[in-house]
């Protein structure tokens, strides 16, 4: 983790040790809690044309839910590097596109995540992809730089397409559809 690293080398040139070790241990909970994942739900009732495992719904909740911790910091920072692993392809595409649109214009975006709410909608038969849908409650505050210019505090509604890897689910297309207030 950089964060960690860059705030190691600027605690090491404190020398008091217990303020340098307090500082730290305080500097990394502030992170952890900075970048933990949002809370998300999948409900897989009734799926078809297959069933889907607990393991599997527990591990596409999981990396859902940190497709968006790095969607969030990838927006706040305006650096697409920040996407991390989970989303790939069109998903990965376009969102890096829109970080790169938001830099230029000198604004960056912020969302604090107030949770996800997953319906899984199809499973293919050979386990090879999965749509869902997702009624996310999120509050969007627009920045200048350091100046809020806007806020929204309102649900959204996505479209997702879900693909599995050797060790984990990927974000493919993630398009948000028109939510209901």
């Amino acid at each position: 983790m950089k964060g960690i690293a860059d705030i190691t080398v600027a605690l090491k040139k404190n020398s008091r040790p217990f303020v340098s070790v307090f500082g730290f241990v305080f500097a990394v909970c502030a992170l952890s809690v900075a970048q933990a994942p949002p809370q998300v739900h999948l409900d897989a009732e009734g799926l078809a044309p297959r069933p889907i495992e607990e393991l599997t719904g527990t591990t596409i909740a999981r990396h859902y839910a940190l497709a968006w911790r790095d969607l969030a910091g990838a927006l706040d920072s305006n650096n697409a590097r920040g996407l991390g692993e989970e989303f790939v392809g069109f998903a990965k595409d376009r969102l890096a596109k829109r970080i790169a649109q938001q830099s230029q214009s000198g604004l960056h975006v912020r969302i604090v995540d107030h949770g996800h709410q997953l319906k899984a909608l199809f499973y293919s038969t050979d386990g090879a992809s999965m749509q869902l849908v997702d009624h996310a409650q999120l509050e969007i505050q627009t920045y200048d730089g350091s100046k809020l210019i806007d806020t929204q505090n309102t649900p959204h509604e996505y479209m997702i397409l879900m693909t599995p890897g050797a060790d984990r689910w990927y974000v493919r297309d993630l398009e948000e559809v028109s939510a209901k207030p």
